[in-house]
């Protein structure tokens, strides 16, 4: 997946990025939230997650305007994708995405997903994400409805559902979105749609579990990783659900 062939570019050398494992296999995957991760140790963190089942690397950029918190941008995206072995999964919590699409491709973003409460042409968002070779996602906040997604569906790689609402960690679970995984699944499958439903927020082993049974592909953990005591185990068991 490192091949420059991946990104768009005639020659591999053009953008290095290191082989990665697939983005998909046949079982559920996990997204530890870096979010969570120690800052002044993230080195540490991101050789963990290397080492440990976890699928992809989750990156939730915050930009304090469409979320009331501030987390991270470009810089610390660009230190991750230094040492991650696994996909980027580039959450933008940001107004106006689309200024920022190209940029996260370059820092080396395999899946961008974007909020549907943040972009008014949609289509043009999901389109620009996918020419550029990367995954196309798309988020709902708690309060919007599975509904929204019925022209676009086909279109999507992942459609993720916050089953907290969008800022910090460690928030509680919202129940709601056990129905709401359910009705979307039953939305791509309607559609014919192969969109990966992914979960952020409140995920451990027992929210974790009914989400699965409900149709979740990914899961998002963040604090539920990174303040165990034994992350890596964490992680293992997350996988094994």
């Amino acid at each position: 997946m490192g091949d420059g062939r991946r990104w768009g570019f005639q020659d591999p050398s053009f953008y290095p990025i290191p082989p990665k494992q697939p983005l998909h296999d046949m079982s559920h995957l996990i997204a530890p939230s870096v979010l969570s991760a120690d800052f002044a140790n993230l080195r540490a963190d991101v050789e963990m997650v290397n080492q440990s089942q976890a699928d992809w690397f989750h990156l939730d950029v915050m930009d304090g305007v469409f979320v009331p918190n501030i987390s991270f941008g470009m810089p610390v995206t660009a230190a991750i994708q230094k040492y991650a072995k696994k996909p980027l999964d580039v959450h933008l919590m940001i107004v106006e995405p689309d200024k920022f699409i190209d940029e996260f491709h370059r820092l080396g973003a395999e899946v961008l997903n974007v909020h549907y409460e943040a972009c008014t042409h949609l289509h043009r968002s999901i389109q620009r994400i996918k020419s550029l070779g990367m995954k196309a996602g798309v988020t709902l906040n708690p309060h919007t409805p599975v509904s929204v997604l019925e022209e676009i569906i086909t279109d999507v790689d992942v459609a993720m559902l916050m089953s907290v609402n969008p800022g910090f960690g460690g928030q509680k679970f919202i129940e709601n979105t056990i129905d709401k995984t359910q009705r979307l699944k039953e939305l791509i499958l309607k559609r014919n749609s192969n969109a990966l439903i992914e979960i952020d927020g409140g995920v451990n082993y027992d929210t974790g579990a009914r989400l699965i049974k409900a149709g979740a592909d990914v899961l998002v953990a963040g604090s539920f990783v990174f303040s165990a005591e034994n992350p890596t185990e964490t992680i293992a068991k997350l996988k094994a659900l």
